[in-house]
């Protein structure tokens, strides 16, 4: 599989094509259904073969029904001065998600029942939703509706209703087994960049850069609307989800917070300890925080029916930052380096979970003759200008490697226990195991 080296190689170029994919994603209404989410995975779909799955409205999942779908393609107000002070065509938060059809004339006092701000941002349109409600709603910043004017207003919402299917994307690459890693992205928000573009944008990314690789897991994609998506997909698949090993839930993975991450509901699984371990050798800041039943489509997949070991690697958490669900959580926000940074610590964790494994010394009774197989003074690449502090790093990593390559450790427990980075046990590993000093145990 990859090398780590080549890792920082990529990140730059493939940084700036996220951000350009998040460019063209984000002025879609998207919602739980509609044709926004196909139009959005039929974007997806010109990077990775995406497969698009329908699911009929009335569908029973789990104690959960798939809803009806909604669409929209118009809504506005118009002022008792001829002015229009709303237009979702500027901004498509302006509307409530799921808005049901309506057009009339009403009086200020009846309008400001539905309109919806944030007082404390005053100048911040807010995101809302009212998916299994019947009900209109406008957004708007807060300044905006203390200058509205006693009088009669023209509303409309020109939007559907009705019976039609939920939407998501899937893509599966195979690996040399069949148990899989899961990676799942909600892509339901509208103009919204950091929850969840970012998470859409890495995946796709990631998927795009994994199927290029020689893997030993399967890696499962998802881009799913949040919580019924997630919910629809394992009543779907419940056949399928023991063979998922690990997994990660990516969203809020764009913005210039601290890498947070949230555990499995296990919190002790394989996954818990890899992404401790990249962001331990990281060189940035970080947070892990255990398992909580709310947030994401984490909560879903660690339900105590399931208690998949699935986590979410995040920057700043949702309902953390003050641009959460609002017009703040734009292109502006996004910083095209803490892309990267998310892509890197996803990519680095889907390395070590791939290439993880125990292995026997094949010379087990004493130290083996590094000298004579160019080991010592030796490792890896090496050259004439190597680092001093790298070359005896490595020769330590041989001797921690070839003392607990019993079968009963794995490369990341070894790197655990040696207190060095998994990237510089496997790489030393390689090395011992081209050199016939280690085998792969009979359970690899």
């Amino acid at each position: 599989m990859e090398n780590y080296s080549k890792i920082n190689q990529d990140i730059k170029t493939i940084q700036n094509e996220m951000f350009d994919l998040m460019s063209e994603l984000y002025p879609i209404c998207r919602s739980i259904t509609g044709e926004g989410v196909r139009k959005s995975l039929n974007i997806i779909k010109n990077h990775i073969n995406l497969t698009i799955n329908e699911v009929p409205s009335g569908t029973k999942v789990f104690d959960w029904e798939v809803p009806k779908e909604w669409n929209i393609t118009d809504a506005y107000i118009i002022a008792p001065n001829g002015g229009k002070i709303i237009d979702f065509k500027k901004s498509n938060l302006h509307v409530v998600g799921y808005s049901i059809p309506i057009k009339k004339k009403i009086q200020l006092e009846e309008l400001k029942k539905h309109i919806h701000t944030i007082p404390s941002q005053p100048d911040i349109i807010p995101y809302i939703t009212s998916y299994y409600n019947e009900d209109w709603g406008f957004c708007m910043s807060h300044n905006q509706l203390n200058e509205l004017s006693t009088g009669e207003y023209e509303i409309c919402i020109d939007s559907s209703l009705k019976n039609g299917s939920l939407s998501f994307g899937e893509y599966l690459i195979k690996g040399e087994i069949e148990e899989e890693f899961l990676l799942t992205c909600y892509i339901c928000h509208p103009s919204l960049c950091n929850d969840n573009l970012s998470g859409v944008v890495l995946l796709t990314f990631l998927a795009k850069y994994l199927e290029n690789l020689n893997t030993k897991y399967s890696y499962r994609f998802l881009f799913i609307p949040e919580t019924i998506g997630a919910i629809t997909w394992l009543n779907l698949n419940e056949n399928k989800v023991k063979k998922i090993k690990g997994g990660l839930v990516a969203t809020c993975v764009g913005d210039s917070g601290e890498s947070t991450y949230k555990k499995t509901r296990r919190g002790n699984s394989k996954i818990d300890q890899i992404v401790s371990h990249v962001l331990q050798y990281s060189k940035t800041n970080y947070t892990i925080v255990d398992y909580y039943p709310y947030g994401s489509d984490e909560r879903q997949f660690c339900s105590p029916g399931f208690n998949l070991p699935v986590g979410s690697l995040m920057r700043t958490p949702y309902r953390k930052f003050l641009e959460y669900h609002n017009s703040g959580d734009n292109l502006d926000f996004i910083k095209k380096e803490s892309l990267g940074d998310s892509f890197r610590k996803y990519l680095e964790s889907i390395l070590i979970f791939d290439q993880d494994e125990k292995f026997l010394n094949t010379n087990p009774k004493c130290e083996p003759q590094l000298g004579k197989r160019g080991l010592y003074r030796n490792v890896g690449i090496m050259r004439s200008d190597a680092n001093t502090d790298d070359v005896e790093q490595r020769e330590l990593a041989i001797f921690w490697i070839l003392n607990l390559s019993d079968g009963n450790n794995s490369l990341l427990d070894i790197a655990k226990k040696s207190e060095m980075p998994f990237r510089i046990i496997f790489e030393t590993a390689v090395q011992l195991y081209k050199n016939k000093l280690l085998k792969q145990t009979e359970s690899t």
